[in-house]
């Protein structure tokens, strides 16, 4: 397991992240989101050491990251890193030599990587003339031909148009699956709803939110609720401790003071019609996000 524990980092007397604390779990996919500036990268960097942490610490499996540690991360930075004139097919096997593996097992590393990637077909096209969407893919499968045990990905669904990005996110849970701790930013929250298990929000370098997915809906789902019955609801608006967000008849969505409220609406609900539905409507991340940021 990957955690962070009370980092800071400052450039002089503006402190970029401030007491930052999460973990990211084997097996699991983590998104990390935040506005531009937030202090996504930054953390990042300071996992891969290429930054120094002020005051904190970050560790793995309980012990301090190594070099040797660092090798078994796979990074894809934002910034696209490949050489543009390079073979794409070539280009990957290259950088799996680099991690050792002799060139029969880079090579067919490499082409296994890069056809669960659907690039399959452009193995010997230049890494410039592929798409910027493709360009991505490439980036990606630069990070994972060496299998690494953790995964730090900046914006990887960036470019990608919906078939890629479910491409991309089937190869990320595979990794997953067999163990792999995957940490990627996005500022596609709808992309990190629908994808990841666990969810860090940060605002102005500080954590702001963390947790699984159902845990942060359950957080901050507060008392609203969806109610469809067979007869009107017109009543409903004069329920005390109610608040109706919308209405339609026998269809209605409001908000509860509390627990009791909801009760009361539902017993009488009962009373006077057959129910349909009466469930507790739980927020999209956009909504918790916009929530937790203000």
């Amino acid at each position: 397991m990957l955690e962070l524990s009370h980092v800071t980092k400052s450039y002089g007397a503006h402190r970029v992240l401030n007491d930052l604390s999460f973990t990211v779990r084997p097996g699991r996919l983590t998104g990390f989101v935040g506005g531009n500036g937030a202090g996504k990268t930054t953390t990042m960097r300071i996992i891969l050491g290429v930054l120094a942490k002020d005051d904190g610490s970050v560790t793995i499996n309980g012990a301090a990251l190594t070099s040797a540690d660092r090798r078994r991360f796979g990074y894809m930075p934002e910034e696209r890193g490949l050489y543009p004139k390079m073979k794409v097919g070539e280009h990957i096997t290259y950088l799996a030599r680099l991690h050792g593996f002799d060139k029969g097992e880079a090579e067919a590393r490499s082409i296994a990587l890069l056809e669960q990637l659907g690039l399959g077909e452009r193995l010997n096209d230049t890494v410039e003339k592929l798409s910027l969407g493709n360009q991505q893919r490439a980036q990606i499968a630069a990070a994972l031909v060496h299998e690494p045990d953790v995964l730090i990905l900046d914006e990887p669904f960036s470019g990608l148009d919906p078939l890629a990005v479910d491409v991309v996110a089937d190869v990320l849970h595979r990794r997953a699956a067999a163990g792999v701790s995957v940490l990627f930013s996005s500022h596609q929250l709808d992309v990190v709803e629908r994808l990841c298990d666990d969810i860090v929000i940060i605002a102005g370098g500080e954590i702001r939110a963390a947790g699984s997915s159902e845990h942060l809906r359950q957080q901050h789902s507060g008392h609203r609720y969806e109610l469809r019955t067979a007869g009107d609801l017109g009543w409903l608006r004069e329920e005390p401790g109610i608040t109706v967000v919308e209405f339609d008849g026998g269809n209605a969505l409001f908000d509860a003071a509390d627990d009791a409220a909801a009760q009361r609406v539902l017993q009488r609900a009962a009373s006077e019609s057959s129910i349909e539905r009466f469930t507790p409507v739980r927020p999209t991340l956009a909504q918790i996000f916009k929530e937790v940021i203000q």
